[in-house]
């Protein structure tokens, strides 16, 4: 019996999203069925992205979804700012709601399926909650991370509030401001993102690394009309917000070959441990599956992908156990500090989750940051 799709996509967000792309872009006759429960695809975020994550393939079908570029940023620490030359790149969910759905629902043999949930996820179908049973050669399932793969122990968390805020008056930034770590650090390493996307509509987001994955998001919003007051914002109204926490572990939370659907995104360990950034990674899985028949996908998986992702992945455990096991949190800026003090090349590979063996010995080895503490470790330790 003939499969009803080529490929099948559960879970409408950037990861699902960044595969149609690609697969429309290399395999352009191919048909997709792209399922998600809500009522649009993305949910509720903003996406960004270095011009250096994405190979030279994806930049092209990437383009049609970025809504705001700047040719760098700045970050800001007590005794360091510094401007990063590297082109930077927004998405919004509103954007990749239109773009990707029209590529899916535009390409005939091609179906979007919104306000459905799958109740039963197979290796080649997928059962609707309408009581439907969808076909395909290969499915991928991306619904975004098991809600018991997140436990207290497996390691911090990256925590944010972002208030999309529309000003009376200009704003006067050309450019992003990715940290500013120039707030209170009483409470784990905080700083504010700043995203000018028009003269007088800006992005600010509260952010914090930190042991737990409670968000006080009354207390963010708060905190971000001070840091606006106190930057002579003049804000008009609050246009929308977002808000997340993400996971930084030191352990867990790596690709698996397992059997079943091919499991992409957070929800298979497809994101930056370090950073919570996962276009770059979402678009490099997505690079590979669109250069593959899903035949062969179907037989040989993601092993030679997840090789190397395993690999930079537990590098970066490394690194966030180092933050958060070694470091008090009122010391840990000293770490991001020293970080952009780095060759922009090191910094650039970092975030794309490509180091090389020079850029890991260049970010532990020498004079550690300020604030290194064998007895805040020994206490941590005690307490488990």
């Amino acid at each position: 019996m003939a499969a009803d799709f080529d490929y099948i996509l559960v879970g409408g967000g950037l990861q699902s999203g960044l595969i149609a792309l690609a697969l429309r872009a290399n395999r352009p006759q191919t048909c997709i069925a792209l399922i998600e429960r809500a009522a649009r695809l993305g949910g509720n975020h903003t996406w960004c992205f270095h011009a250096d994550d994405l190979s030279t393939e994806a930049r092209s079908w990437v383009a049609p979804l970025v809504e705001y570029s700047w040719p760098g940023y700045d970050v800001v620490f007590p005794h360091l700012r510094r401007h990063i030359a590297r082109e930077y790149s927004a998405v919004t969910s509103d954007r990749l709601h239109e773009v990707v759905s029209s590529r899916v629902e535009g390409q005939v043999g091609s179906a979007l399926f919104l306000r459905l949930s799958a109740t039963r996820v197979g290796t080649r179908d997928v059962v609707l909650e309408d009581g439907r049973t969808l076909s395909s050669k290969i499915v991928i399932d991306a619904r975004g991370p098991r809600r018991n793969t997140a436990t207290k122990t497996s390691g911090g968390y990256q925590k944010f509030v972002g208030l999309e805020l529309e000003l009376a008056r200009p704003h006067g930034l050309n450019q992003p401001v990715v940290m500013d770590s120039t707030v209170d650090q009483s409470d784990g390493y905080r700083f504010f993102y700043t995203l000018p996307f028009t003269r007088d509509r800006i992005l600010l987001e509260d952010t914090y690394f930190h042991e737990s994955p409670i968000l006080e998001r009354d207390l963010a919003r708060k905190e971000i009309h001070r840091y606006a007051d106190t930057k002579g914002y003049d804000v008009k109204r609050v246009v929308r917000e977002e808000f997340g926490v993400l996971p930084m572990p030191w352990g867990g939370s790596l690709p698996r070959d397992e059997s079943g659907p091919l499991v992409a995104g957070y929800r298979g360990g497809w994101f930056h441990p370090a950073t919570g950034y996962s276009f770059p990674i979402a678009a490099r899985l997505a690079d590979f599956i669109a250069d593959r028949a899903p035949e062969e996908l179907a037989v040989r998986r993601f092993r030679a992908l997840m090789l190397e992702h395993t690999r930079q992945a537990r590098y970066c455990h490394i690194l966030n156990s180092f933050l958060f096991l070694w470091y008090a949190p009122t010391n840990r800026w000293n770490i991001f500090q020293r970080f952009y003090r780095l060759p922009l090349d090191t910094i650039g590979r970092f975030y794309a989750l490509r180091m090389t063996i020079k850029d890991r010995f260049r970010l532990l080895v020498g004079r550690p940051p300020r604030g290194l503490s064998l007895r805040y470790r020994m206490r941590r330790r005690s307490n488990k």
